[in-house]
């Protein structure tokens, strides 16, 4: 999967550890439209790959709009889009969605926590564009935390936005009990946020809506016990077999043995390196594929998931 080269046509301040940067093809082509939720890999200055979702509308064709949070354990990807200036040039990966809009909802709820808001943007821009009936619920801890918060207060769908601010945890769901009460089966939600802020969301909703209609987005990897990993098969659908040692993971052998696969986090939550299942029962680990993508059981993300049969029969995308 080749890299797109792009300027830096813009830089915004968002707050002040984020900024948003306006990305233009190089070569002046066309790098939208995109499905709403998507996220592109960004190759920064350092070299790093990282990802990043899309904030803008997703109709719009001569650029990308993404926010970079500088986090004060970055290994030095964040940290160093910080230091870009106009014109400088990058590398980016085509537009790619685990965040998807779900057909025939009756209303979408966007639920988002802190530097959470940006997959939920394309989002809302896509469900205004389609006059479908969505609500924005926005939790920070101050105004001048909220990225884009003067966009939203300039956006057709600003009646559509909820702000919460300064709210403790404790409180968020009294703050959602309007659009809870309000939600059927045939509601869809979407949020993005900290772990235990999308774990709360969840937990609110899912009794509400169920389980499949609650859709989030992850940023960070799950930690798992791996201390009673065994060693498994697997087999490509060319034939090829290849043992998985209880501290390797499938990407890792198949790389040593010049087989290529396509990644970029190597930490289950880009869905890169996600591939097919054709025989053999999956050990999902990631935070890539959504709850009915695993229990269907044909697809795996191969940098952190694992196997609970003795063999995988797998097929590369």
């Amino acid at each position: 999967m080749s890299d797109i080269a792009v300027r830096v046509a813009d830089i915004a301040q968002e707050t002040a550890d984020i900024k948003a940067l306006r990305l233009v093809g190089e070569d002046g082509a066309a790098l939208g439209p995109y499905r709403a939720g998507a996220h592109i890999d960004v190759v920064g200055p350092t070299g790093i790959r990282r990802q990043y979702s899309l904030c803008g509308p997703p109709d719009e064709p001569d650029s990308l709009l993404i926010a970079v949070k500088r986090e004060a354990a970055s290994r030095g990807g964040s940290a160093a889009l910080h230091t870009v200036s106009v014109g400088d040039r990058l590398l980016v990966g085509l537009p790619r969605n685990l965040l998807t809009l779900a057909d025939g909802a009756d209303r979408a709820i966007l639920v988002a926590g802190g530097i959470g808001v940006t997959p939920l943007l394309s989002i809302a821009y896509e469900l205004h564009s389609r006059g479908a009936e969505f609500e924005l619920h926005y939790f920070a801890r101050s105004r001048d935390e909220a990225a884009f918060a003067e966009l939203l207060d300039r956006v057709e769908f600003r009646d559509r936005v909820h702000w919460h601010l300064g709210i403790p945890r404790a409180e968020h769901a009294a703050a959602l009990a309007a659009p809870r009460a309000a939600a059927t089966r045939a509601t869809h939600v979407y949020t993005c946020g900290p772990e235990g802020f999308m774990d709360q969301v969840r937990e609110l909703f899912a009794p509400q809506v169920g389980e499949g209609s609650v859709h989030v987005e992850h940023f960070a990897a799950t930690e798992v016990d791996t201390s009673q990993d065994a060693a498994f098969t697997v087999e490509l659908d060319t034939g090829e077999t290849f043992e998985i040692p209880p501290d390797r993971s499938i990407l890792s052998v198949l790389e040593e043995n010049g087989i290529e696969v396509f990644k970029s986090c190597e930490e289950g939550i880009c869905g890169s390196c996600v591939s097919g299942v054709l025989e053999g029962v999956p050990d999902h680990r990631d935070n890539c594929l959504s709850a009915a993508d695993k229990a269907a059981g044909n697809q795996m993300a191969l940098c952190v998931s694992r196997a609970s049969s003795e063999k995988l029969v797998i097929e590369l995308y």
